[in-house]
Order: structure tokens, then sequence, then C-alpha cells
């Protein structure tokens, strides 16, 4: 039996990861829910670069290992990425939790998952022999199926610096706190000198990953307000046809209705 071992830094979790016996772990607030008597562990929470949150030229770089309670109290975290770590779970889950396991958990419904996709994040990739950077959409191949190599490791989520202050996030659960999302919705668009210069909008839990349509909201960019509104119709069509919701604890129709309820308040908040 192979012994947990803890990493204290991201060279030495690398080379332990070379291990298959050996499950990463930094907050396990999903991994516990599932674990194993004879399972054996690689801890991250120690390991220095997983744990920063810095900034470059043109994106906010969170490690993987930060939890929901880091990345809200950071002064670098975007509104709209603090809005979802609000909501996500209660103060003890966001004290544990990470925004990588997040991620790597592969949920439709992961509450930042959703808002990196809508805001184009990408995510750093490493093993002891290689890295590698891709875009978060990239990253999920279908339902729980991600392109991590089983000696890899999230590193870093890589955040745009700007043009999320336009945003519109709403999240429906049973209840109004504490609550799994039963569908959530991610928007951000920029505007400027009244032409639509970036749309991007996100759907979570409706099927088996995060819907992100980059065709369809190309449908807006490099229109002005007026021209978007000509183009509304088309642009609502356009997901009417593409959205195809799971069944699941809600109704395929109940999901699909709120999905273009949303999608088209979305639109009227900003003038379309």
């Amino acid at each position: 039996m192979v012994r947990s071992c803890t990493a204290y830094s991201l060279r030495e979790a690398l080379e332990l990861r070379r291990n298959p016996a050996l499950t990463p772990y930094a907050g396990g607030t999903d991994l516990m829910v599932h674990a194993k008597e004879d399972a054996s562990y690689l801890f991250l929470h120690r390991v220095p670069e997983m744990k920063r949150i810095a900034q470059d030229g043109g994106y906010i770089r969170f490690g993987a290992a930060c939890t929901f309670t880091e990345v809200l109290q950071n002064p670098l975290t975007p509104k709209i990425l603090r809005e979802a770590c609000l909501q996500a779970a209660a103060p003890a889950i966001r004290n544990a939790g990470t925004i990588g396991g997040n991620i790597a958990n592969g949920s439709a419904k992961a509450d930042s998952a959703l808002i990196f996709m809508a805001a184009g994040a990408k995510l750093r990739i490493a093993s002891a022999s290689a890295e590698r950077v891709i875009p978060i959409k990239e990253f999920y191949l279908g339902c729980r199926q991600l392109d991590l190599a089983p000696d890899e490791l999230i590193v870093e989520i890589l955040m745009p610096k700007h043009g999320l202050d336009n945003y519109y996030y709403i999240k429906i659960g049973a209840r109004e706190a504490l609550a799994i999302s039963r569908l959530s919705f991610a928007g951000i668009m920029e505007i400027r000198e009244g032409i639509i210069t970036h749309c991007a909008t996100a759907f979570g839990a409706v099927s088996d990953v995060i819907l992100r349509y980059e065709d369809i909201d190309q449908m807006l960019i490099g229109k002005t307000v007026n021209e978007a509104k000509g183009q509304k119709e088309a642009y609502l069509k356009a997901f009417d046809d593409a959205i195809v919701p799971i069944q699941g604890r809600v109704s395929a129709e109940y999901r699909k209705t709120v999905c273009m309820n949303l999608l088209r308040d979305f639109l009227q908040s900003n003038g379309i």
C-alpha cells in the first residue's frame, strides 16, 4: 500500500504525480464524498506555486490550490468571479474547496468553472516532463471526461484581466442559499463607442458539460446596439436550436425555458 504524502513545491508535486496510485488532493470537498478506504493521496495545499494569486500583462493567475475563500478575499479577483464564489456552498466548504478541484471535478454545475468558461480563461497544465496552456473549453471532453493525463496537474487558471466589468450572472437553486445549481448562466458584454466588441455566454447544469457557443455569440460582435436588436431573433433562434438540455432533478423543458429567459434578460440588460 502506498502511503499518502505532501508536496512542498511544484517540482516535488509533479515528480510525485508520476505515481498513478496517488490521487491529487487539495481541499477534498468533492473527493471525500467518494473516498476509498485504501486510497493514497498527494496533498497539494502546501505547494506555494499553486497557492498564489498574481497578475501579468493580460491575465490574473489563480493557483489551482487556492480556496474559494482566498479567491473571494483577494483584491485582484474580478467581481463576476467573486459573486460566483460567494454563492458556492457554505463558508466551511469555501474555506477548504479549491477552484482547481472545482474545475477538475468535471461537473457542469461547477460555480467557478462557469465563470472561467464565460471569461475565456485558460488552464496551465503541467507534468514532470512538460507543460501546456489550453483554453478551459477544450479541457472538457464529455461528462466528467477531462483533457488531463494521469501524470498531469492543473497548476494555474489564467483569467483575462479586462472586459469583465459588464456582466450578468444568475444561479438558480432549490433554495436561496448553499444550493447546488439547478441552472446557472453567465454573460459578458463589452460595448465601446456604441459597438459590441465582445459577447460571451455560458450555461451551467444544462447538459453534460458547461455550454459555450462562441460561434453564436459572434453574431453580435461588431454590431451597434441597434443592429444587434435587428439580429436578436436570429441570435435567440440559434441558441434555441443549439441548447438540448438533459433530464435530471428538473425537467429538460424547464431548463430550456429558463435558459432562454435568462438569455433574453441578458440582452435586455444591455439595451438589446
